[in-house]
């Protein structure tokens, strides 16, 4: 670790033979460690060692880093992945779903090269919960929904993207927060699993349900991500959206995000998940006593090579 001078020299000119330092990390690892691990494991390394000569970082730094990533741990449970925050404002997350709609497998690459379209992916975020309920079709996740809210019916077809037949059975988990901005786990006044549910699709690929129109909000300011942000001067807003995760036995899962298109912050999201072909209309809707908005978002599922 460089705490002074440039160039990886140490005070007074003394080079700092930093290289070979690193290798010998590099070659400490045994002859039964999983080549993918291995190839991940060098290159983070190398990284790593080269950021720290890269940017002069002294310990005092150092350990700033680590404490932010322990805060980041420590906050972190079922209802709350701070760690996940933390790596959406850096866009960390984003890049990894961009891998993987480039390299998720030799089909998705097929799927390109025939000029398939599936649906975009989008980052998970901190909030998901695996104890999502299973609900009924056509149901309501919005309970003692707040005066402000406009509720909409949401709907659509899951489909195979490379045959475009509906997929039945498939599973659409969907969750957002409420118009305060807060999603159910944050908020002690929203009962327990409002705004979010686990929905089956039927004969015809078709999932439909009651939710609201979604609200910007803020990334939480009480974390490290928050303070993150705020050190960085950048501001915590995100566009109104709706979460998905969408799987099937013998294809990709699908996480995903759809986005208000008149929403603020399109352009600027905090967490640079937005993308152009995510954007939804909410539309007026009559006869409906359950809702006053329609909203059709329909998804396309990769097939897994067999």
């Amino acid at each position: 670790m460089v705490s002074n001078g440039t160039n990886g020299e140490k005070p007074h000119g003394q080079k700092l033979d930093a290289s070979k330092f690193t290798e010998s990390v590099v070659a400490s690892m045994g002859e039964k460690t999983p080549e993918r691990l291995r190839e991940v494991i060098t290159s983070l390394t190398r990284h790593l060692h080269a950021f720290i000569l890269e940017t002069n970082l002294n310990t005092k730094e150092f350990m700033a880093g680590l404490e932010l990533l322990n805060w980041a741990g420590r906050m972190s449970d079922e209802k709350r992945n701070e760690g996940l925050l933390l790596s959406d404002i850096l866009g960390l997350e984003r890049q990894a779903s961009e891998m993987d709609d480039l390299v998720d497998s030799v089909t998705s690459h097929q799927l390109s090269m025939d000029n398939v379209t599936t649906t975009s992916s989008a980052i998970l975020g901190p909030f998901w919960r695996s104890d999502t309920p299973l609900r009924e079709f056509g149901s309501t996740m919005t309970f003692d929904t707040p005066p402000d809210a406009e509720v909409a019916y949401i709907h659509g077809v899951v489909t195979d993207a490379v045959t475009g037949e509906p997929l039945k059975n498939a599973l659409v988990d969907v969750w957002q927060c409420s118009t305060n901005g807060l999603y159910e786990q944050q908020d002690p006044n929203q009962r327990e699993f409002n705004l979010r549910g686990k929905f089956t699709t039927n004969d015809q690929g078709q999932y439909a349900l009651y939710g609201i129109r979604p609200v910007p909000y803020p990334v939480p300011s009480d974390g490290p991500a928050g303070k993150l942000l705020q050190l960085l001067d950048r501001h915590p807003f995100r566009p109104a959206h709706i979460h998905y995760m969408t799987s099937k036995e013998g294809y990709a899962t699908l996480v995903t995000q759809i986005f208000d298109r008149k929403t603020k912050y399109l352009d600027n999201d905090s967490v640079f998940a937005t993308k152009s072909d995510l954007v939804v209309d909410f539309v007026p809707l009559k006869g409906n006593p359950n809702a006053t908005l329609d909203l059709e978002c329909n998804i396309a599922l990769s097939p897994l090579q067999s």
